[in-house]
């Protein structure tokens, strides 16, 4: 029998094998332990899927990579080794074409694969909505969030807004989580968010969601995506911004659409509509100060 059919019958326990240990494990042992990934199996979003293969798919194949460089490095050390009774520098072997032909031709189409995998991924995660079910501007500020969720035209809904004040933490020094800015998002529905920045440059994160953007001034980004799972998501500013940058977090309550309209039906009750307007400058982050209501009292 010949060599290569030995090697093709040795595949086959060790395909088996393989897939039998991957069947085994759990949703995030099988995404590398990433967040965004549940025991049920349902991502947090339509693309933490894809973002999650890449980044597990390249840790395997830079893995095999690091297997077989230090079999080599292993092997050569013992290989060559110094003999008993043997003195002076072994034999050198310097120009070997055919090894530095190989050495220089594996980086490059590892670098030329690992381009093309994320080009195609990214291209996927840059493609915007052109009609989504709920648009949002996500506004950074030193060092909190406001969330516009906007109307539409078809059903002549208004704008309706929060605004967020950073970490206030409590007397033992805990944050108040109630206290947080929030964005609420209903699941299963197309999301488009436009990224804006008062201040310095941000960058908006929700950590199970598996992507960030950054946010700039006189420059919005966007990002679209779809919820596919209910919950609460942490959220964070992920750009150092400044004195209070580590209390600059948000969470994200992904809800059923009929909370997600009772939600914003609650905003409109407490006559936050309309555009968020230019006159509430950082100073909003500071409890009471810059609200609507705070700026009554201060007229009077």
């Amino acid at each position: 029998m010949s060599s290569k059919r030995h090697l093709r019958w040795a595949a086959v326990p060790v395909g088996a094998a393989t897939a039998a240990v991957l069947a085994g494990c759990t949703p995030q042992e099988q995404h590398g332990f990433l967040p965004g990934f549940t025991e049920d199996g349902v991502p947090a979003t339509n693309q933490t899927d894809m973002v999650g293969a890449l980044w597990v798919n390249s840790w395997i194949v830079l893995l095999i990579v690091g297997v077989i460089t230090w079999g080599l490095m292993l092997w050569a050390g013992i290989a060559y080794r110094r003999r008993k009774g043997q003195t002076g520098l072994p034999v050198q072997m310097r120009y070997n074409m055919p090894i530095e032909i190989l050495y220089t031709i594996i980086p490059l189409i590892l670098v030329a694969g690992f381009f093309t995998l994320t080009a195609r991924d990214q291209t996927v995660l840059e493609t915007q909505y052109e009609d989504p079910d709920v648009s949002i501007i996500a506004t950074g500020k030193q060092w909190a969030w406001d969330f516009e969720y906007l109307g539409t035209e078809t059903d002549g809904s208004d704008s309706v807004w929060t605004m967020g004040v950073q970490v206030q933490p409590d007397e033992n020094g805990n944050r108040v989580e109630s206290e947080l800015p929030t964005l609420v998002l209903p699941v299963n529905k197309t999301v488009k968010l436009q990224l804006e920045s008062r201040d310095v440059i941000h960058s908006f994160w929700i950590i199970d969601f598996l992507y960030k953007k950054d946010m700039y001034i006189g420059h919005d980004n966007y990002w679209s995506f779809t919820p596919t799972r209910e919950g609460t998501y942490a959220g964070k500013c992920a750009e150092l911004c400044g004195e209070y940058h580590s209390m600059m977090l948000f969470n994200v309550e992904v809800v059923s659409e009929a909370e997600y309209e009772e939600y914003l039906a609650s905003l409109e009750a407490l006559g936050q509509t309309g555009p968020i307007q230019d006159e509430y400058d950082r100073l909003q982050n500071l409890p009471g100060v810059g609200t609507p209501a705070a700026k009554e009292e201060e007229s009077h």
